[in-house]
């Protein structure tokens, strides 16, 4: 029943829209100061691998060794991946285009950032995400998504108007 609302009424639709804004700004403020700040990982990195150690562990072990063997060398790529991920996100769900999808980038970038041990603002957009994500396209309906689903729609028939649809 809940999930039915979320998914079809123009009034969550108007509440998600606002949700979604708010995170888009977000995401976009949160990546534009990146770009114009000099935005460098490695030490944020360093940071979260030496969060592994003590009696009290703030990142899961399993977690420091990705970030020490793969994103640690990789610092240069990943900085350029959460930045233009902040950006590319945050127009997005601005925009309502494609929504879900941004979302669900956004999502996997809070859990990311949860996992290497800052808290911040990542606990309450989690939370504003998983509405959106429940949503689904009903999310976007004041937003891009209005017109760009039933485009998708016309050049896909094969899925199921359940999948796209804006009722």
């Amino acid at each position: 029943m809940l999930n039915d609302f979320f998914r079809t009424s123009r009034t969550a639709a108007v509440v998600l829209a606002v949700i979604r804004v708010y995170l888009g700004v977000t995401w976009l403020n949160a990546g534009i100061g990146k770009l114009t700040g000099g935005f460098e990982v490695q030490g944020f990195l360093q940071g979260s691998i030496s969060k592994a150690e003590g009696a009290h562990p703030a990142v899961q072990g399993w977690w420091a060794g990705f970030l020490e063997s793969f994103a640690l060398p990789n610092h240069e790529l990943f900085a350029q991946l959460v930045m233009w991920g902040e950006i590319l996100a945050g127009i997005a769900l601005i925009l309502g285009l494609f929504t879900t999808a941004a979302a669900f980038g956004g999502i996997l970038m809070n859990f990311a950032f949860l996992f290497s041990g800052t808290v911040n603002t990542n606990p309450q957009m989690v939370i504003l995400t998983v509405f959106i994500l429940a949503a689904g396209i009903n999310a976007g309906r004041y937003g891009l998504d209005h017109w760009i689903v039933p485009l998708i729609q016309k050049r896909r028939p094969h899925l199921r108007k359940s999948q796209l649809a804006l009722t």
